[in-house]
């Protein structure tokens, strides 16, 4: 539930700066961008920190070396979320980060079928984290 609370929390803030005469928050779109950035670099961070074995666990047994598989994607997520802001990426930033979330989607189906925990926290059921993954594909191709 981080990242869903990064990204709105974070739109919300970007929004509030515009309304506050920041010029470059007072379109919704950029404000999405960074919130979706923002939410980006929150879950990068799980790659590296504590919570990296809980990410290995979840990859699938048909995937082969999940430990670079996790490496790789907190990579992606990095240079995807600097690549949204970028006016020039961001479309392609935002293709990337989209088909990147379809292809982790299988890892969240694993965590949620074994009940594997994140941080000690179980991860959410599968209705509720297909519906935060909508969410977060929607957002990103928005902010494309």
């Amino acid at each position: 539930m981080a990242p869903l609370i990064a990204l709105f929390a974070s739109f919300v803030i970007f929004r509030l700066i515009g309304f506050a005469g920041v010029a470059y928050f007072n379109e919704w779109h950029t404000s999405l961008q960074a919130g979706v950035a923002l939410m980006f670099l929150l879950t990068a961070s799980a790659h590296w920190g504590k919570r990296r074995e809980d990410l290995i666990r979840m990859v699938p047994s048909s995937f082969p070396n999940p430990d670079l598989l996790v490496t790789i994607t907190g990579w992606l997520e990095i240079i995807g979320a600097i690549g949204i802001l970028i006016p020039q990426t961001s479309v392609y930033a935002s293709l990337g980060l989209a088909i990147m979330l379809v292809a982790m989607f299988p890892a969240n189906i694993k965590a949620a079928r074994e009940g594997l925990t994140i941080a000690g926290q179980p991860t959410p059921k599968i209705v509720i984290r297909t519906i935060l993954q909508i969410i977060f594909l929607v957002a990103v191709l928005l902010a494309g």
